[in-house]
């Protein structure tokens, strides 16, 4: 995979700079599957979720700032996948690939 990659000029890694640190993380008990890009958004949701009783109708603002920011992350992995793959298939077939992202998908 590192080496397709490479191959496709593609950078490997997120855009998006690690804010909250491993010890913040530990201290607000953040499983080790979510601490990703976005975890200095799910500490304060998760705080405002046990204040609120998880009830579904409070913590929105917080609740959608976080699904923005890991949609956002899915978004570009994809994108990095797919100038992956292109850059693969160019190589072995030279021809035309289906995309995965739509072309009505605005990226930011």
């Amino acid at each position: 995979m590192e080496a397709a990659a490479v191959a496709a000029g593609v950078e490997l890694g997120s855009s998006k700079p690690q804010i909250a640190t491993q010890a913040e993380m530990a201290e607000a008990r953040v499983p080790l599957a979510y601490r990703d890009q976005c975890a200095h958004l799910l500490i304060p949701l998760n705080k405002c979720r046990v204040a609120e009783f998880y009830l579904p109708w409070k913590c929105e603002p917080e609740r959608h700032a976080y699904e923005k920011c890991e949609y956002e992350l899915v978004m570009e992995r994809m994108l990095k996948m797919q100038k992956i793959r292109e850059a693969q298939e160019t190589k072995v077939k030279g021809g035309a690939s289906i995309g995965l992202i739509p072309a009505t998908a605005k990226l930011a």
